[in-house]
């Protein structure tokens, strides 16, 4: 079984030795948004952090998502950005968390956004505190249930607001995880590809 602390470093390999992809904004066109992709270990078992959004929120209402949100002008960086969304959504200290590296950006498809997404390890993060105007309830999915060869997690569509949408998604004990999340996710494990080995029920 593979633990946390040897994930950790080769996340870290993999995402520092390639060049994420950008999505170019020359125009303005979009609003520009960073995400936290939470690691943490929970008895030995590596899970994804997110969070089941509110009814509240002006976007992607009642949708799994990552901490993150759209980029202030105080914000120093797209990792600043998401390590402050991190920190008011769900309590998280930017000192709990070690930045690994990040993924290729992630356009949505219907709010255009450009989503920077910021993959990392969180020790030891204690209690949560969520904000109720956004976050319903925190999430925690095992990694493995993202690894392409378990396909019983997988689905290829979603129904949303009388729209069904045809695109990689995930369902685990009931949540389902779509959109630009999901693909994220996808991104991230076909990033790593075969460095790790997380077999069903493995970590």
């Amino acid at each position: 079984m593979m633990k946390q602390k040897d994930l950790r470093p080769i996340i870290k390999n993999v995402l520092n030795d390639r060049a994420y992809k950008r999505i170019e904004d020359s125009s303005s066109n979009y609003v520009h948004a960073s995400v936290l992709i939470p690691i943490l270990d929970e008895e030995g078992v590596s899970k994804i952090l997110f969070t089941k959004r509110t009814n509240r929120v002006e976007h992607h209402k009642g949708q799994i998502s990552f901490p993150g949100g759209a980029v202030d002008e105080e914000d120093v960086s797209f990792e600043d950005a998401a390590l402050r969304e991190a920190h008011e959504e769900i309590g998280l200290r930017r000192d709990d968390v070690e930045i690994l590296g990040r993924i290729d950006d992630t356009l949505t498809l219907v709010s255009s956004f450009v989503i920077h997404p910021f993959v990392g390890f969180v020790a030891e993060p204690g209690d949560f505190v969520v904000s109720k105007a956004e976050v319903k309830r925190i999430i925690k999915v095992p990694l493995y249930v993202f690894h392409p060869e378990n396909t019983q997690y997988q689905r290829d569509s979603v129904e949303y607001e009388g729209t069904t949408y045809r695109a990689i998604a995930y369902e685990y004990n009931g949540d389902v995880i779509w959109g630009a999340t999901a693909r994220m996710m996808e991104n991230f494990m076909n990033i790593l590809g075969n460095k790790l080995h997380l077999p069903e029920g493995k970590e």
